[in-house]
């Protein structure tokens, strides 16, 4: 879908990108604040948008900032 590409002119988020930091925030409320397990996210995205893993992963280390560092950085 295009609408899936296109960042919001508000934010800059895509779609995917805003179902992943809404899904992200209502689990954290869920658990008390605690981490929430990546793979307990993504079964939360999912059933919001249509998303690969490979495209979750993506956009969560887009989110987290770690696009483009070396792998010893991390």
């Amino acid at each position: 879908m295009l609408e899936d590409l296109i960042p919001d002119v508000r934010d800059g988020l895509t779609r995917k990108e805003r179902a992943v930091l809404y899904c992200l925030r209502e689990t954290q409320n869920e658990l008390n604040g605690r981490n929430v397990p990546t793979l307990m996210l993504y079964g939360r995205v999912v059933e919001k948008v249509d998303m690969s893993q490979a495209e979750f992963q993506a956009i969560l280390t887009r989110m987290v900032g770690l696009h483009g560092y070396p792998k010893s950085v991390r």
